[in-house]
């Protein structure tokens, strides 16, 4: 069986009762990893390569988060990993998942069976 690709969400620990971004990821296709943003960089080196990288808060204001993400698509723009920025807000509106589709790309990696 391939294995699934992972996705690695931080968040500031505020998250919708009514909506579970992972629950999305895993409709898709894709596992998520979910990390504070003090953990992201720690999370980073130890797992394999995301197939992306979601940044969740409940304020978009927040500086800690505008950097991270600034420094996240700067390094990971090498890699062709996409960087996004999901609003909570508009996280439980209806497509959200097929934006989350479309922005992140195909559903599962195709790996070999081991």
């Amino acid at each position: 069986m391939g294995a699934l690709q992972q996705v690695l969400v931080v968040d500031d620990g505020h998250r919708a009762i009514d909506h579970s971004l992972a629950g999305d990821l895993a409709e898709l296709g894709y596992a998520s990893v979910t990390a504070s943003l003090e953990a992201a960089d720690d999370v980073l080196a130890v797992i394999s390569r995301p197939a992306a990288v979601l940044l969740q808060t409940s304020s978009r204001s927040n500086p800690a988060y505008a950097a991270l993400a600034h420094r996240l698509r700067d390094q990971m723009r090498r890699a062709g990993i996409p960087v996004i920025i999901v609003d909570e807000a508009l996280a439980g509106q209806s497509g959200g998942a097929i934006d989350l589709q479309s922005r992140i790309g195909p559903y599962v990696l195709n790996e070999p069976d081991l």
